[in-house]
């Protein structure tokens, strides 16, 4: 973003298309005046109104005009009027709520350019909130987290982190490395006099301590992912064990093609559904199986590929079959499948039972067991990728893991330095750099790369 960050900027917030509203937003120190130019109380243009003696967070019915020619009315409108500081951005903002559709919205946004704002960039208007001190970095990713939640869990997640759960962990951490490294530089002080304020082994232990409670919550962030981007879950087996039949049920509608005919899915198809407040990308795949056909084995080739890219996946087998088939098709499951990411189903289960431990029977015909097996796969998504309590911090965001990883790498370093015997200008600087890794989290250190990397992200008028 290489604009004056002191200009008035405008942009729709609102998504393009039909519906009952619009909402333009502007923001800047011109916000008030800008307005002000193409507003009036009464259609006729006549009666202005002073923005700036009006009283912040009021909203003011009026008509919006043609700056170039103050007769054209284009629509009526509310003016929302926010003062700085005690705005989102931290600056006067206007919000203008006028009909909904593109082309009134669009007309409006150009008469605010040409009245002298110009256009915000994506995320601009977050960053604005970020840089006058409303926000850090951490609840301004949260914001676009927040914008993008599909499930409970994802939009709870992004509510904890705006509410600046992460940035009250960042703030305590870094206040527990400034305790220890006080602790180190204050013993440097006094080498001279041999003085020891604290033992090697208590500060090696108070590092060990913290940093444990940082790999915690690292490691939560493939918890983060599966609540923000969902569960790769790939439906897989033999042609005609039911793939199809099962993707459409769990969707609810004939997205793919299902036919008694062998090698009827050529390729892979994705969709989305959330079971049990989790979201599932699921992807229907070609029944597995050697093939001449140059497209279905073309097909059976990005099977393949999506099953190695897999969260969780489940194979198919089909009950009907007779028992030398279905004895093979366990084995080749067994044998080229992570159990710890799979489940065997034993489709049309109402056609026959498999006696077998070591799937779940399922048929369309029986909800019951259609039922069973969505809980089955909430639960063990639940379980193997979400073992954090509610009350946990959850990194949602790949940026602040690997800031943490470089913190905790920071530390290692510095309890390296302490059982080699090394003098405490060597731990302190192991120290100094977990701060400044740690700051990277909230935006206490940054740089002008990284931030409009991150808001680039955005939508426009967020």
């Amino acid at each position: 973003m290489k604009n004056n960050l002191y200009d008035t900027i405008a942009a729709i917030s609102t998504p393009a298309g039909e519906g009952g509203i619009s909402v333009l937003r502007l923001s800047g120190e011109n916000a008030f005046s800008l307005t002000e130019k193409v507003f009036s109380k009464d259609n006729s243009g006549i009666k202005k109104i002073d923005f700036q003696k009006t009283a912040s967070h009021t909203i003011h019915f009026g008509y919006i005009f043609d700056n170039a020619d103050i007769t054209e009315l284009i629509d009526e409108v509310l003016i929302s009027v926010f003062k700085g500081p005690n705005s989102y951005t931290g600056e006067n903002v206007v919000e203008i709520s006028s009909h909904g559709g593109f082309y009134i919205a669009q007309k409006i946004l150009s008469v605010l350019i040409n009245t002298g704002a110009r256009h915000a960039e994506p995320g601009e208007f977050t960053k604005r909130a970020f840089l006058n001190g409303r926000i850090d970095l951490s609840q301004a990713e949260a914001v676009a987290d927040l914008i993008k939640a599909k499930t409970d869990s994802a939009h709870s997640s992004s509510i904890k982190q705006l509410e600046g759960a992460l940035s009250e962990f960042a703030h305590k951490t870094r206040q527990e490395i400034i305790n220890i490294t006080s602790l180190v530089e204050l013993e440097l002080d006094f080498a001279e006099e041999g003085l020891e304020f604290v033992k090697a082994d208590d500060i090696k232990a108070m590092i060990t301590n913290l940093n444990s409670k940082l790999r915690r919550i690292s490691e939560s962030y493939i918890a983060g992912k599966v609540i923000r981007d969902g569960v790769n879950l790939v439906i897989a087996g033999k042609p005609n064990s039911g793939k199809s039949s099962l993707f459409n049920y769990l969707l609810n509608k004939n997205r793919a093609i299902v036919s008694s005919v062998a090698g009827t899915t050529r390729d892979y198809i994705e969709e989305n559904i959330i079971i049990n407040g989790v979201l599932f990308n699921l992807t229907d795949t070609a029944g597995l199986r050697s093939s001449d056909d140059e497209i279905e084995s073309e097909g059976i080739r990005r099977s393949f590929s999506k099953i190695d890219e897999a969260d969780m996946i489940l194979y198919l087998t089909d009950s009907s079959e007779d028992e030398k088939f279905i004895e093979d098709d366990i084995a080749n499951f067994e044998n080229n499948f992570d159990k710890e990411r799979s489940v065997l189903v034993f489709s049309k289960c109402d056609l026959k039972k498999v006696s077998s431990d070591k799937g779940t029977g399922v048929s369309l015909l029986n909800e019951e067991t259609l039922e069973n097996l969505k809980r089955l796969m909430s639960d063990k998504v639940k379980s193997a990728f979400i073992p954090f309590s509610k009350d946990e911090i959850v990194l949602t965001n790949i940026r602040h893991k690997f800031c943490l990883e470089n913190v905790i790498r920071s530390l290692e370093e510095a309890i390296t330095s302490v059982e080699n015997k090394m003098s405490g200008e060597f731990i302190s600087v192991d120290l100094r750099n977990a701060l400044n890794h740690l700051g990277e989290i909230t935006g206490e250190v940054t740089n002008d790369t990284i931030l409009n990397n991150i808001f680039m992200n955005f939508c426009i008028g967020k």
